[in-house]
């Protein structure tokens, strides 16, 4: 797996992706792919870097494991911050106007329908939040 440790700060989401991107391309991953796995790793870092240690800071650990047979990516996205299971939250009734809608919880909703299977589970003090995603269009 390769792995990346920085400051969680909005700042190095592109140290991010650059690095995500560069096992993508790789293994030979789809364009459009790839911009809905960019999406998806945005929407999460994004959140980690604004909320995990608000008000402070902290680190955070981006992997991706690319199968042996280069079909599917493994994204894990760890922190130590407040404990948060974004997939505990309800799903937003998306038949609502927009006025009628919470505020939040479009981002994480939209991860979870975009790659294949989205998992969470708080160990040893950390937050981990991996994601999967078939790399065929």
């Amino acid at each position: 797996m390769k792995e990346l440790e920085l400051e969680a700060k909005v700042d190095n989401l592109q140290q991010v992706l650059e690095c995500i991107d560069g096992e993508l391309e790789k293994a030979g991953c789809p364009v459009t792919v790839q911009i809905q796995i960019d999406i998806a790793v945005e929407e999460v870092f994004v959140n980690i870097a604004s909320y995990a240690y608000a008000p402070g800071s902290g680190k955070a650990r981006v992997g991706i494991e690319i199968s042996p047979d280069n079909q599917k990516a493994k994204i894990v996205l760890i922190d130590q911050g407040v404990p948060f299971d974004p997939l505990a939250k309800p799903d937003p009734d998306v038949t609502l106007s927009a006025e009628e809608r919470e505020i939040g919880g479009l981002g994480i909703y939209m991860v979870k329908k975009t790659m294949d299977d989205v998992g969470y589970e708080y160990k040893d003090g950390s937050n981990i939040l991996t994601i999967t995603k078939i790399l065929t269009e």
